[in-house]
């Protein structure tokens, strides 16, 4: 699939989106919302007040930040907020003090494993406060006296969240729909974080410029987990009832690997597609069963909601040395890591869109030749490529999809389309589904 300059174009909204502090709730995330509206005309942005239940939860207060730091006796910011966000731990509440470094050090948080690496750490549901340092810079540290300062807010509010709704193009009455949902929640890290918003984003903008969809595409912008859980709890029961494959898209940003990771049931239409994919285009990618999930598919695949959802990433969260710290910045991912997953995407989409059932119309095996199909002189290797074709034909018994059909013959899915386009021109198959 040619995708010359997409990956440019979303590895610029990611540069320009990096900045921002993003959390489960606040300004950072409707700046976010906003910037990605810009690109998408048609997402609606919604608000779900603090203190509403959703599912087991409740959506929390808001939290915004303005300004934070630690300055020496000097006044100098040896840790300070406006230089990295990552500087404050997430939904800290705010401080206004003075304190010796034995009183400071219970607040901070570096790693010891990785000297120059700032972690990412968050308390979104007990009321504390602390700062994030790596760890050369915290070794240097002297005793004394340090000024303290989080200026923060947590207070009744809101958590936002984006949605574009894409519709079917068909006849069809059915409402069958395709979802897509990323996050927008961590601040500036650019494969855990940013990597999924814009692919996300020009995946919808592809979608919206196909001439024929024949699924609806509902595509989500939500904070991790209680955004998910706030958005289901809106829509469940039409999700439950229109839902035939998901897509969680998170870490699609970097050259290094592909990964898929699986449902809870293993055997939905989505896995049965991305296995597909995989197997003809990247045969290095490594499967992940629902055992190693992290991101929201916890939620849309959990019991009793039961969605049909997988991830297809690059390399999946928590298992490259950079996850959730200052290192997974914008040197991590690439034009090039960006568009290798939208085009993976891409291509797990088309397939569905065109994963009819198909059955042969002629009794017994219809006589190709004079239908331009064979050739007419028998010599060896004549038949050789139009195997695949009698392949297609034999196994079209109206009872599998074209995945199946695919799989059992040993072709590619996509390979098989033009010999069906032909073989329907002909009358020899028809769309049973």
């Amino acid at each position: 699939m040619n995708n010359v300059g997409i990956g440019d174009e979303m590895y610029e909204w990611a540069r320009e989106l990096f900045p921002i502090c993003r959390s489960i709730t606040g300004d950072g995330v409707r700046q976010t919302l906003r910037y990605l509206q810009k690109l998408l005309p048609g997402m609606e942005i919604y608000e779900v007040p603090s203190g509403t239940p959703v599912l087991d939860w409740v959506v929390p207060e808001e939290w915004n930040i303005r300004d934070a730091f630690v300055a020496d006796n000097s006044g100098t910011r040896i840790i300070d907020f406006r230089q990295n966000n990552l500087h404050v731990v997430g939904y800290s509440e705010p401080v206004s003090a003075e304190m010796t470094l034995e009183e400071l050090q219970p607040h901070l948080h570096s790693l010891a494993a990785m000297p120059d690496a700032i972690p990412y750490v968050t308390s979104y549901y007990e009321r504390r406060w602390g700062f994030c340092l790596s760890q050369r810079s915290r070794e240097g540290l002297r005793p004394g006296k340090y000024r303290v300062l989080i200026d923060s807010t947590l207070a009744p509010g809101s958590l936002s969240y984006g949605e574009v709704i894409l519709p079917a193009t068909g006849q069809s009455s059915e409402q069958r729909e395709v979802l897509l949902s990323t996050y927008v929640c961590h601040p500036s890290m650019a494969n855990n974080e940013l990597s999924g918003p814009v692919v996300t984003a020009a995946l919808a903008r592809w979608l919206g410029s196909l001439p024929q969809r024949r699924y609806t595409y509902r595509v989500v912008f939500v904070p991790e987990t209680i955004g998910s859980i706030a958005y289901l709890s809106r829509h469940l029961e039409e999700m439950k009832r229109n839902t035939i494959a998901g897509y969680v898209v998170t870490c699609v940003g970097d050259d290094r690997a592909y990964s898929f990771l699986e449902s809870r049931a293993g055997n939905t239409l989505a896995d049965s597609i991305t296995r597909h994919v995989i197997k003809h285009h990247y045969p290095k990618c490594v499967t992940y069963s629902f055992l190693d999930r992290g991101s929201d598919e916890r939620q849309y695949c959990s019991p009793g909601v039961d969605l049909p959802v997988v991830s297809l990433m690059r390399s999946k969260y928590g298992t490259y040395p950079e996850y959730h710290t200052s290192l997974d910045d914008l040197s991590l991912i690439s034009s090039s890591g960006l568009a290798g997953a939208f085009g993976a995407l891409q291509r797990c989409i088309s397939l569905l869109e065109a994963n009819h059932v198909y059955r042969a119309t002629c009794l017994g095996e219809p006589q190709l030749g004079r239908r331009g199909l064979y050739p007419t002189l028998s010599q060896h290797g004549s038949g050789v490529k139009v195997k695949a074709m009698m392949d297609v034909l034999a196994y079209a018994d109206g009872q599998g999809d074209l995945v199946s059909l695919a799989e059992r013959i040993g072709v590619p899915a996509e390979a098989c389309l033009p010999m069906i386009v032909r073989l329907l021109q002909e009358d020899l198959l028809e769309r049973v589904d």
